[in-house]
C-alpha cells in the first residue's frame, strides 16, 4: 500500500517504514542543513522546481539528466576559484596535483590508481581492518551503554585512510586534521559568507595533515584523506540516524536487503549534497545555454531524488539514480564501493541492538552537513 507522508510531495511505499517514521527521519536529517548552511540550502530548496535555473552568472542544476550532462558533456574548469579543485589547490599552496584539480592523462592515471586500490579486492583488504574496530567500539551497546557514531566514524575513516596510504599515523589524529583542513578550505569556497583568514588557515591545516601522513607524502595523499574522512564522517551517522528513526532495522538485518539499504541511505543523506563547478567552455545543460566561466551549482541530492523519495531496500530508486550522489562519468567518486560496503558493515553490526538516537547535535563548522555528536543506545 502506498501512503503519503506529512512532508509535501513525499511518498513512501515500504510497509516496514510507515510514512510517519520516514517523516520523522527526514525532519531530523533536515536539521543538519539548517544548522550548517541554512541560507544556501533554503535557496536551493526554493528554486528546485525546475531541472535547471539560471540566476545571473550562476546555473543551478537539479534534474538528474541535466546533472549527468553537466558532469559528462560540459568541459569543466577544474582549477577555478569556487570549485573543489580550486579550494584544494589554494589550501596546498600549489604543491603538486591533488586529483580534484588535474586535467587530461594525469587525472585519468591517478584516478585509475586510486580506483584500483578501491576495487573489490582492495576494499576486502580494508574490511579486514575496520571489522574488528567495529566490534570493539560497539561493544558498549551490549552492556546498556551509549556509542557516539560521530566518534566511531572518525576512527573508522582515519583507519581506512591510513591503511590506504600506508601510513602508521594515529587514525584519530588524521581524521581530526582532515576535518580541520576541509572546514578551513572547502567550506570557505561554498556560496555564503567567508571566514576571515580562511585561506591561510587552510594552508596551515593542510600542512599539518601532510606531516601526519608521512611517509605517505604529497598533496594527493592529503586530499584523499580530506575527501575520505569528511564524506565518511558526514554520511555514516546521518545514515544510522535515518535508519533508527524510520525503523529500518529489519532491512538492515536482512543480508540480501542490507547492501541495497546502504545505497538508499547514502542516496537520501547525500554526504556531498552540492558540487560547485565552473564551465570551461560554452555548452548546454538541460536545454539551458551555459557560457564559459559560468558558475555551476550541481545539486547532487536533488538529482538523486533525496528530497522526495524515501529510502526503501524493497523498492529502491535504482543504481542509476542512487549513484548520482557520487557524481557521474569521469567525475564519479572512485570511493563509492568503499562507502557502500563500510555503511553496510556498520548497519550489520548495529542491527541486533536496534539502537535508537538519544542525543544529536549539529556540527556547524564542518565542511559537509553532518552531526557533531550522535549518541545511540540499544533499544530496551
Amino acid at each position: 500500500m502506498t501512503s503519503t507522508s506529512s512532508t509535501p510531495g513525499l511518498l513512501t511505499t515500504s510497509a516496514a517504514a510507515p510514512a510517519g517514521a520516514q517523516a520523522r527521519a527526514r525532519r531530523r536529517d533536515r536539521r543538519v542543513y539548517l544548522g550548517s548552511h541554512p541560507v544556501l540550502f533554503g535557496l536551493l530548496a526554493a528554486v528546485r522546481g525546475r531541472p535547471v535555473r539560471r540566476i545571473g552568472g550562476t546555473v543551478l542544476v537539479h534534474g538528474a539528466e541535466a546533472y549527468r550532462q553537466a558532469l559528462t558533456r560540459l568541459p569543466l574548469d577544474r582549477t577555478a576559484e569556487g570549485t573543489t579543485g580550486g579550494a584544494a589547490r589554494s589550501a596546498l599552496a600549489g604543491e603538486g596535483d591533488v586529483l580534484f584539480d588535474q586535467e587530461g592523462s594525469g587525472h585519468r592515471s591517478d584516478r585509475r590508481d586510486l580506483a584500483g586500490q578501491l576495487s573489490a579486492a582492495g576494499v576486502a583488504r580494508l574490511r579486514a581492518g575496520w571489522q574488528p574496530l567495529l566490534v570493539r567500539r560497539l561493544e558498549p551497546l551490549s552492556r546498556g551503554g551509549a556509542v557516539d557514531l560521530v566518534g566511531l566514524s572518525r576512527e573508522l575513516a582515519g583507519s581506512v585512510v591510513c591503511a590506504l596510504l600506508g601510513s602508521d599515523a594515529d587514525p584519530r589524529a588524521v581524521a581530526a586534521a582532515a576535518a580541520e583542513a576541509a572546514a578551513a578550505s572547502v567550506r570557505s569556497h561554498l556560496p555564503g559568507p567567508r571566514r576571515r583568514h580562511a585561506e591561510a588557515a587552510a594552508v596551515r591545516s593542510a600542512a599539518r595533515l601532510r606531516d601526519l601522513l608521512a611517509p605517505a607524502e604529497g598533496a594527493l595523499a592529503a586530499m584523499v584523506a580530506v575527501a575520505a574522512v569528511n564524506t565518511t564522517v558526514a554520511a555514516l551517522p546521518r545514515a544510522v540516524a535515518w535508519c533508527a528513526d524510520a525503523g529500518l532495522w529489519d532491512q538492515a538485518a536482512d543480508e540480501a536487503l542490507r547492501p541495497v539499504l546502504a545505497a538508499e541511505l547514502l542516496r537520501v543523506t547525500a554526504a556531498s549534497p552540492l558540487l560547485p563547478r565552473v564551465a570551461a567552455a560554452d555548452g548546454t545543460v538541460g536545454g539551458c545555454p551555459v557560457r564559459g566561466g559560468d558558475r555551476l551549482l550541481l545539486v547532487a541530492r536533488h538529482a538523486a531524488g533525496a528530497h522526495r523519495l524515501d529510502p526503501d531496500a524493497r523498492r529502491p530508486a535504482g543504481p542509476g539514480t542512487a549513484r548520482l550522489v557520487f557524481g557521474a562519468g569521469p567525475h564519479a567518486c572512485p570511493g563509492a564501493r568503499l562507502a557502500e560496503e563500510l555503511l553496510a558493515d556498520v548497519l550489520a553490526a548495529l542491527a541486533p541492538a536496534r539502537p535508537v538516537v538519544t542525543r544529536a547535535r549539529v556540527d556547524r563548522r564542518a565542511a559537509l552537513p553532518g552531526w557533531r555528536t550522535l549518541l545511540v543506545e540499544a533499544r530496551a
